[in-house]
């Protein structure tokens, strides 16, 4: 199974970016975003990241971009701004060991984490207007297998990374200054199944995974003494294999791209748990749903898929579900777009 398809939106006052990651040239494409939906695309970056790109994300102050992808370096990063990409900052010293899958900032955007595909599976770096700094010491005890999906709580004092292949698919460790501290105990209930991404709350106190195997989602409560007791499945599953997932901005709705019609599925969510599932959009998504991103006004949300063009499919998002689909961009992705991000 290849890693999630990942795009990433980012409001900045009254504008909006939405990248989008896919693994042929130029790997990497971003586009203005309003509410009437797609601009025009920016020009690629002078120098593109090495190829496959497999996730995409903002930094939280939207001044730069970072992309891992399948060929060395791993991971490539840019400065940001309303003109687009500016130029690629230098490597890291010390790369990731293969295939990046997702990265992340933290809320503060003093570090940028990589989930790759061989051990030590996540690597991350301190990150300042400069670019890199060098690579932190591995967590005491690794992931247990190919990283997926890799997110930090909104209080940065916790990052969690999926996993595929060894249970337990799901490693969070304790997260400060000095990097990653004691990994939390495995949740009671373990996922099922290959991990295919990973989602905080915005409030920090639920955490979910997309895997492979039916339920297809877990959630479970969160908090700083670690995972809770696993929330009631959905009343209706997903049709299938989960792979991106995101919650609403104000923590009202989870949504899921997954394989098999109809690719992605959304349930009303609180304090107790799921809701009832919404209704599917109008217009399908043209293949296996592969990553999730709402806007920070939770106006609009974004899935990536890996199997047709136009490989990304935006809706309108209100507390009643999906809108009617919003019109292609009209320079599409290259080619399967593989992972999740968000940025608020």
């Amino acid at each position: 199974m290849g890693a999630s398809i990942q795009t990433a939106m980012t409001y900045v006052g009254n504008s909006a970016y939405v990248a989008v990651a896919h693994v042929t040239t130029p790997f990497v494409r971003a586009y203005p975003w309003s509410s009437s939906g797609w601009g025009t695309i920016f020009s690629n970056p002078a120098t593109l990241p090495g190829g496959g790109g497999q996730g995409v994300t903002f930094s939280t102050a939207s001044d730069a971009i970072a992309v891992a992808h399948a060929t060395t370096p791993f991971v490539s990063a840019y400065p940001w701004s309303a003109s687009g990409f500016g130029t690629k900052f230098g490597n890291p010293a010390t790369l990731p060991a293969s295939t990046g899958r997702s990265a992340a900032f933290t809320t503060a955007d003093d570090i940028l984490a990589v989930s790759h595909d061989t051990t030590p599976f996540v690597s991350a770096y301190p990150w300042s207007a400069s670019g890199f700094g060098t690579k932190l010491a591995n967590p005491g005890t690794l992931p247990a297998n190919d990283g997926r999906g890799v997110r930090f709580t909104s209080t940065d004092n916790a990052i969690a990374v999926g996993s595929a292949f060894t249970s337990p698919f799901l490693d969070v460790y304790a997260w400060s200054s000095s990097g990653f501290g004691t990994r939390f105990t495995n949740p009671a209930t373990l996922p099922t199944g290959n991990d295919s991404s990973v989602a905080f709350t915005s409030a920090s106190d639920a955490i979910a995974i997309g895997h492979t195997t039916t339920p297809f989602i877990s959630v479970y409560p969160w908090s700083g003494s670690g995972f809770g007791t696993k929330f009631t499945d959905p009343g209706t599953l997903p049709a299938g294999d989960g792979r991106g997932v995101a919650f609403t901005t104000s923590g009202n709705a989870i949504v899921l791209g997954h394989v098999t019609t109809p690719f992605i599925a959304a349930y009303a969510w609180s304090g107790s748990g799921f809701g009832t599932k919404f209704g599917n959009p109008a217009t399908l998504p043209a293949g296996n749903g592969r990553t999730i991103s709402f806007t920070a006004f939770d106006d609009a949300v974004v899935m990536g898929n890996d199997t047709n063009a136009p490989f990304v499919q935006a809706y309108p998002w209100s507390t009643s579900g999906f809108g009617t689909k919003f019109a292609n961009p009209s320079t599409l992705p290259a080619s399967a777009a593989l992972g999740a991000a968000f940025s608020n």
